[in-house]
């Protein structure tokens, strides 16, 4: 230890007592190795002093007086001002190099806090998500998705409901979304092209149905809808639109605020669709057997943005699959005339 190398030949002599009983007999004081030598006349060592453990019993008095541990029944007294300064220079050298059991406590606290915080902030909201989306059942979703069309329902008006436009709706229903979950249903105004719920429930804008001659379209348009929710589950986008405070409502109570699902179905009612990958999409074309041109040219006129989806259209020249008869198509055009 440098400190002790420094003080390696430095010797006074001083005033020791053994115990409380015990008279104070002149001694020899020198260091040791990280000790203070306490020796007799003849040199012979009578004790060694731990450095680390002597404690000064009356601090700025002189003569100094020190004692081990603090135990005032041993005790020794140094005068020379030379070895007082070392053996307290000599102490505050080993206190620095003692480990800090408090700062390793406040160094470990203050690590665990901030764990803590980071998984609140940025682990757990997700795994809520996560947890929440894993475990909603499909009735729950519809559930839901039927909550949001009523909620739409009440900036856009009542879905489109001719008897005869909607039994063309129902078939093309049935022709992209097989089975008896889910529902299509054609908006009267308000509302984006197409919008999609938990549940496949999913808003088609009357425009769809109005405005082109083919019913290409808006199967082109349903299909990104499908391929939007199959990117990312319908459930999964609403909860990290409205956090994660509703997702443990949903995962705990089963249920969502009225007021949440009502700001919700109102942002999507006009917010612009998410991109959907022109593989997948195309994957979906081909699977359905609709051809992807009509679509490509009603998102873009120019067929600009949508060349991808020209050009590699997998019914170019190639008579489709009818999903609609002439009929159905032609009632469809017609829903939103009744009311």
């Amino acid at each position: 230890m440098t400190a002790l190398k420094e003080y390696a030949r430095l010797e006074t002599s001083g005033l020791w007592r053994s115990g409380a009983e015990a008279q104070r007999r002149d001694v020899g004081v020198s260091f040791g190795d990280a000790t203070l030598v306490i020796s007799d006349a003849q040199g012979r060592p009578l004790t060694h002093w731990s450095l680390a453990a002597v404690t000064r019993l009356n601090p700025r008095n002189t003569p100094a007086l020190f004692s081990p541990d603090g135990i005032e029944e041993e005790t020794l007294e140094v005068s020379d001002a030379e070895m007082i300064a070392a053996i307290e220079h000599v102490q505050a050298t080993i206190a620095r190099a003692r480990p800090r059991p408090g700062r390793l406590r406040w160094a470990i606290l203050l690590s665990t806090v901030t764990a803590i915080v980071a998984l609140g902030v940025f682990w757990l909201p997700e795994a809520i998500i996560r947890q929440t989306v894993a475990v909603v059942p499909e009735v729950k979703r519809a559930e839901i998705g039927r909550a949001l069309v009523a909620e739409a329902a009440q900036v856009t008006g009542q879905p489109c409901a001719d008897p005869f436009g909607m039994a063309g709706l129902r078939r093309l229903k049935a022709a992209f979304i097989p089975g008896r979950t889910g529902t299509l249903s054609v908006m009267r105004s308000g509302t984006a092209l197409t919008v999609g719920f938990p549940g496949q429930y999913i808003l088609l804008n009357r425009s769809l149905v109005e405005d082109f001659d083919d019913p290409a379209v808006v199967q082109g348009y349903l299909l990104a809808e499908l391929a939007r929710a199959e990117a990312e589950d319908p459930l999964e986008t609403l909860l990290r639109s409205t956090g994660p405070i509703s997702a443990f409502r949903l995962l705990t109570r089963g249920s969502l605020p009225p007021e949440t699902l009502e700001a919700y179905a109102t942002s999507r009612l006009t917010g612009d669709p998410v991109p959907v990958d022109s593989t997948a999409l195309l994957a979906r074309f081909r699977e359905a057997m609709v051809p992807a041109r009509p679509y490509a040219f009603a998102v873009d006129v120019t067929g600009e943005t949508t060349l991808d989806l020209i050009e590699a259209d997998p019914f170019d020249g190639v008579a489709p699959k009818q999903h609609l008869s002439d009929g159905d198509w032609i009632s469809l055009q017609q829903i939103c005339d009744a009311g």
